[in-house]
């Protein structure tokens, strides 16, 4: 088992000076709470307690996570949460639905990230805009479907550039939420950016402890398509550094140092 100063081993991301170094692996801390903003800036980059980092072993040839209930979980085509894995502390947030009041898989969240949802929602509303829960947390078995119909409709290699393979995908995590409007008909599509609650999420989501999860320009890093409507929780502080970098999560992880 081993602790990872956690990068994609992507080409792109090779070329552009990533490094994967096992030697600031740190032993397993005990977690704390994400309200406790694990995040701190110093000169010397941002600080991360070690608890914080994925925590994987190789399993059929997969960097498979040790420790999914970590709050600042690494999920990409790289690492993978267990097959069986569902957060135990999924609740409901408060929040519009686009699909109204009906109580479904897809309308949960983990606790800290909902809370924080509400909070986002509310910010928006104060504002005047109206947004809307369109897809949170998502079963391994759930992703197997979305990627059987994506590959039957349009070729498994075109899916695969929006819909994460089983395992692999952030909504299992229970820290992502899908977002849309209803001036956008409630759409997942990359015109949500164009609209007024798009454009607010992106300057705002922050604030709340949100990143825009898979921004434009940074495809080659996140190995997805550019979606404005995707947004994972993080903590505020997290965020903020993320926010001002104009990181994607790999980019901090690849900046962020063990706390010693």
């Amino acid at each position: 088992m081993k602790r990872s100063a956690v990068c994609l081993l992507t080409a792109a991301v090779l070329l552009g000076g990533c490094s994967f170094n096992n030697d600031s692996v740190k032993e397993k801390q005990e977690t704390t709470s994400p309200a406790q903003e694990p995040a701190a800036r110093e000169e010397s980059g941002p600080v991360l307690d070690a608890s914080y980092f994925n925590e994987v072993k190789v399993m059929d040839g997969k960097e498979v996570i040790q420790n999914p209930e970590n709050p600042m979980v690494l999920v990409n085509k790289e690492f993978a949460l267990p097959s069986d894995y569902s957060p135990p502390d999924l609740v409901r947030p408060n929040v519009m639905y686009s699909f109204g009041d009906q109580d479904i898989e897809k309308s949960y969240m983990r606790k800290d990230a909902a809370a924080a949802l509400e909070k986002l929602f509310a910010g928006a509303k104060q504002d005047g805009l109206f947004l809307f829960a369109v897809s949170g947390y998502r079963s391994y078995e759930r992703q197997e479907e979305i990627l059987a119909a994506g590959a039957a409709a349009n070729g498994e290699e075109k899916a695969l550039e929006s819909i994460a393979p089983p395992g692999m995908s952030e909504h299992q995590s229970g820290l992502a939420m899908d977002i849309s409007s209803e001036s956008n008909s409630f759409e997942l599509n990359q015109e949500f950016e164009l609209t007024e609650e798009g454009k607010w999420l992106k300057e705002h989501a922050h604030e709340y402890g949100f990143i825009l999860r898979y921004p434009k320009g940074k495809e080659d890093i996140t190995r997805y398509i550019y979606e404005p409507w995707h947004f994972r929780y993080v903590g505020k502080e997290t965020a903020a550094v993320i926010a001002e970098n104009d990181w994607t999560l790999e980019e901090y992880f690849d900046k962020v140092k063990p706390a010693e």
